[in-house]
């Protein structure tokens, strides 16, 4: 899967994705805000390449830097000295400081190594961070871990995939009615 025809149909895919969450999330009033770092805004150019994307996205921040991680979502110093940028807690500081600093309710943030270089045994090309937020602090961080022989586009665009496809279920999950207990 690394031929300019997978990436095509990759590609298309994500517009499939992005004219769902178009067509399904204004049905709860819901917006969304992206954090992106390793995808540089396709995420959220995915989403507002579709008409009627107002209604749905908020904003998204490109935190490509460290510097930037900090000052645009408040990713502590501390988190990154520790665990890198690369790390599921960087995902997660970054999914809430787009929430936090936006009127989202859902929010998707990536962190990741696209290649083809800057990949070390620890953090290899392909390994990706995703951070997801939503409603009644519905909040993780998932692990994706992409073929390293992939092209730089392919890793990007399967990280966009993936990230709507989140998006899209963490959106479904906050619609299912909550079990409550009945009174006997």
């Amino acid at each position: 899967m690394n031929t300019p025809e997978e990436l095509d149909e990759l590609r298309m895919e994500c517009r499939n994705l992005a004219q769902q969450i178009i067509d399904t999330f204004p049905e709860n009033k819901a917006m969304v805000a992206t954090a992106e770092s390793c995808t540089g805004g396709l995420i959220a150019g995915a989403i507002t390449d579709i008409a009627g994307s107002s209604t749905v996205f908020d904003r998204g921040f490109v935190t490509y830097s460290n510097e930037a991680k900090q000052d645009m979502l408040g990713v502590r110093e501390t988190t990154l000295a520790a665990f890198g940028a690369v790390s599921a807690q960087v995902a997660t500081e970054m999914v809430l400081g787009a929430r936090r600093k936006s009127r989202a309710d859902f929010a998707v943030s990536v962190t990741g190594v696209a290649g083809p270089g800057g990949g070390s045994p620890q953090k290899p090309v392909g390994l990706v961070w995703m951070g997801l937020s939503g409603p009644g602090d519905l909040t993780s961080a998932v692990e994706l871990r992409w073929n390293p022989e992939w092209s730089r586009d392919m890793i990007r665009a399967a990280t966009v995939r993936a990230a709507l496809e989140a998006l899209l279920g963490r959106a479904a999950l906050a619609r299912r009615p909550q079990d409550t207990p009945t009174s006997p």
